[in-house]
């Protein structure tokens, strides 16, 4: 009967690899993969440089209600590229917080209209700095017109992949 100890020679064998193995073709050549690598970094480089508790939507509904104080929360959702589900649960965290206010109209009980409170408006100015660097660190490798171009395409890929999300 043969012996089945492990030798050093057989866990060598199957110990893992110096290093992690590459991610296969099939994966790095489909758009929607490229996609999520830049959305994870740039969860990674926001949480770093931005804010560790204000979410990326969240300075985007802070934005907008900067905009446009008043609006009701249905048509911000769109705005802001959100459902009007995850609009409703995110602003009652940011009402929570005490940086923004949910009234209600008289006309409509459900209908909410957005405003930010004075501890929002400071949020979203200390915040603003540092997402207008982290834009800049992101996109120092490209000059004025290469921004340019490189935000229409991105523009325009959004859109159009939204419209084939919408479709049934």
């Amino acid at each position: 009967m043969a012996d089945k100890t492990p030798t050093p020679a057989d866990s060598a064998a199957v110990a893992a690899p110096a290093s992690p193995p590459a991610a296969p073709e099939r994966l790095t050549s489909a758009p929607g993969y490229q996609v999520r690598r830049l959305h994870q970094a740039y969860l990674a480089a926001w949480v770093r440089a931005v804010d560790r508790t204000l979410t990326g939507p969240q300075f985007a509904v802070l934005t907008t209600v900067h905009v446009y104080p008043g609006s009701d929360q249905s048509s911000l959702a769109s705005a802001v590229a959100l459902d009007t589900s995850t609009m409703a649960d995110l602003a009652q965290r940011l009402e929570k917080r005490g940086l923004l206010e949910r009234r209600t109209t008289a006309a409509d009980g459900r209908r909410k209209l957005l405003y930010l409170t004075p501890e929002g408006e400071r949020t979203l100015a200390a915040a603003e700095a540092r997402v207008r660097e982290l834009d800049e660190r992101l996109l120092d490798t490209y000059g004025p017109a290469d921004r340019g171009r490189l935000l229409r395409e991105l523009t325009s890929l959004a859109d159009r992949w939204e419209r084939l999300g919408a479709e049934g």
